[in-house]
């Protein structure tokens, strides 16, 4: 019985002994928890203050570009207790642009609106009076947007359209069509190559941008004659660019082919062809002045068309019964031949251009059937002369045609 007493009292102090030692043990694992948690807490708080700093600099950053005109907005912020105003400026709105998705080295888009005026029977010439007169009325002339470039592989192309041409089903209505859509290839400035759909180069009037014309319409013989535009290919070019660059506009050449039955049109009325060719030469330049000129030209057209094709494609040729005047489509088949000259002189502010035009338009029996029409010829000519009062600010003071 004693043995057995001493051995528990034993037992009792040794798990006494072993618990002593646990108790220091789990105080000290409690206390490291304790301060790993305490320096969690510290590095986010250190990071959350780090982060509204950086937000601090950027807005002051931002303040100092933005300079004293710039403009400013409200931004609400909230920490979990209470919310913050602040004026922090506004972000610049980046600038619209056109991704190429070939090698374009240049892309422009651009466009022009022209509107008249037009009062007191202004298209009486059209056989539009009396009863049948256009009224007094503002008229959306031209409404044009295009898109030019280069490429890197030596072509430059555009594209335009126009809102305000005759869509041939209402009289009243405009709807939108093709004007220019070309693409020319211009590595070598003496021998260009131009395919597509643009002005025939023939006539000065014709060939002068819309944009540049002194008077508010082009002449009634440019309207008659003039082929306008039409579908092909045409090689031109200026010798002289390589040669002797100070002296490249001395010479200007065209040889073109086309349809001959006018724009937008996806068929040919025959298996012929509308040749044109053109030559051009400035004579002079800034020799009188900045700006001074004096420039030559001379243009050429032969053509064979079918019945039923318009041969006065941008005015009229037909004159009526009542002296009015109106397009002429044939009636019969036909061959064409048509010339002009022409001259431009530019001396400061003063402008005179002159031009002649002429065509002789012969009938042509197709597969028996007579052409139905006599031959005849037609021609014409205009003088223009200007003085600007105040440079680039308005239009010819005076501008008169003969």
């Amino acid at each position: 019985m004693l043995v057995t007493k001493h051995c528990s009292t034993r037992k009792i102090a040794l798990l006494a002994i072993v618990l002593a030692a646990i108790q220091p043990l789990t105080t000290q694992s409690a206390s490291e928890s304790d301060r790993l948690e305490k320096l969690e807490r510290a590095v986010e708080q250190l990071q959350k203050r780090n982060a509204e700093l950086e937000t601090e600099v950027r807005s002051l950053k931002q303040q100092t570009a933005a300079g004293p005109d710039s403009k400013f907005k409200t931004k609400v912020t909230h920490d979990g207790k209470t919310y913050v105003e602040k004026a922090v400026p506004e972000a610049e709105k980046p600038p619209l642009f056109v991704l190429q998705r070939g090698p374009e080295l240049k892309l422009v888009l651009g466009g022009f609106i022209q509107v008249n005026f037009e009062d007191s029977d202004a298209f009486a010439f059209n056989g539009n009076f009396g009863e049948s007169a256009i009224k007094d009325r503002f008229r959306l002339r031209r409404a044009r947007v295009n898109l030019t470039g280069d490429f890197a592989e030596q072509f430059d192309f555009k594209v335009e359209g126009d809102f305000g041409q005759n869509d041939g089903t209402n009289s009243n209505r405009t709807a939108f069509s093709g004007t220019d859509i070309w693409l020319n290839w211009h590595q070598f400035p003496g021998a260009q190559i131009k395919i597509g759909q643009y002005k025939a180069p023939f006539g000065l009037d014709q060939l002068t941008p819309d944009t540049s014309l002194y008077t508010i319409e082009r002449t009634l013989p440019t309207g008659a004659i003039t082929p306008d535009r039409q579908i092909g290919a045409q090689l031109w070019g200026k010798p002289f660019t390589n040669i002797w660059p100070e002296q490249k506009d001395l010479l200007t050449y065209y040889a073109g082919i086309f349809n001959g039955n006018g724009k937008n049109t996806t068929v040919n009325d025959n298996n012929n062809f509308m040749y044109v060719g053109g030559l051009e030469s400035t004579l002079f330049k800034d020799v009188f002045g900045k700006g001074s000129f004096l420039k030559l030209g001379a243009d050429v057209l032969d053509s064979r068309d079918d019945k039923g094709t318009n041969i006065s494609q941008s005015g009229n040729l037909l004159v009526n019964s009542d002296g009015s005047l109106s397009p002429f489509v044939l009636p019969g088949a036909d061959e064409r031949t048509a010339w002009s000259v022409d001259a431009w002189v530019k001396l400061g502010p003063f402008d005179l251009i002159g031009e002649y035009l002429q065509e002789h338009v012969n009938g042509r029996t197709v597969n028996g059937v007579p052409p139905g029409f006599a031959d005849f010829t037609t021609d014409g000519y205009y003088v223009t002369a200007g003085y600007f009062l105040i440079r680039r600010s308005f239009k010819p003071w005076f501008s008169g045609r003969i």
